[in-house]
């Protein structure tokens, strides 16, 4: 009889973030278990770059839909909120609904954005917490990896927010996944985002620069 694999959650506010940000080892991570992207919103705050009059998150829905299947994601799951508005009035809901989600599909393992939201995105930084928030009151999820950057990755994008938030040092940085196996299929991910077409054009201007890791500040149980 097969063995099941483990299930584990990658959680993130956007649309793209889970392209753009620990795609690679979102594709690594599929050999050994079955992962389910939460999205919070459609990305309705988002530029279109398309050139047709379909609404936006209708878009970015059927995009991230493509990114999954690239990365080999089992599902996504779409939590109803609006791009921007993750604020202090959202919270309890959302931790509520991410629950609902941990208690019927009992993942071993969330990935999310650290703490510093990477870019400095106050969507991403909720998310965070409310993954962080979810993982300390779940007894189903033992691990929890924040998605980071470290001081030399931080070198594109400081002017993107009001503040881009520094990148972390060597000795703050729990472990280091070499994605070269699965670069190719990262760059395909984030290709879908047609949409977002600037960002995906920044994206892949950062992996011809070799960007071949991901990194992580891991949280055990």
């Amino acid at each position: 009889m097969k063995r099941k694999k483990p299930t584990a959650f990658a959680i993130f506010a956007h649309p793209d973030d889970e392209s753009f940000g620990p795609g690679g080892t979102i594709a690594l991570l599929t050999k050994t278990h079955d992962v389910y992207l939460i999205c919070a919103t459609k990305g309705e705050a988002g530029e279109d770059h398309t050139g047709n009059k379909d609404p936006l998150p209708q878009k970015r829905e059927k995009e991230v839909l493509v990114a999954a299947k690239i990365l080999g994601i089992q599902n996504v799951f779409f939590l109803g909120y609006l791009d921007g508005e993750l604020n202090n009035n959202n919270y309890h809901a959302i931790a509520k609904k991410i629950e609902t989600l941990t208690d019927i599909y009992k993942p071993e393992l969330f990935i999310t954005y650290e703490n510093r939201g990477i870019s400095g995105h106050i969507d991403h930084i909720a998310i965070s917490m409310i993954a962080s928030y979810v993982f300390y009151k779940s007894n189903h999820v033992k691990e929890l990896h924040y998605f980071c950057i470290d001081e030399e990755q931080r070198g594109t994008g400081q002017t993107y927010f009001v503040f881009f938030p520094p990148g972390y040092k060597n000795e703050e940085i729990s472990k280091r996944v070499d994605i070269t196996p699965f670069l190719n299929q990262k760059i395909e991910a984030i290709k879908a985002h047609k949409s977002q077409i600037r960002d995906v054009e920044e994206m892949l201007k950062r992996h011809k620069e070799k960007r071949v890791e991901e990194c992580f500040i891991i949280l055990k149980k």
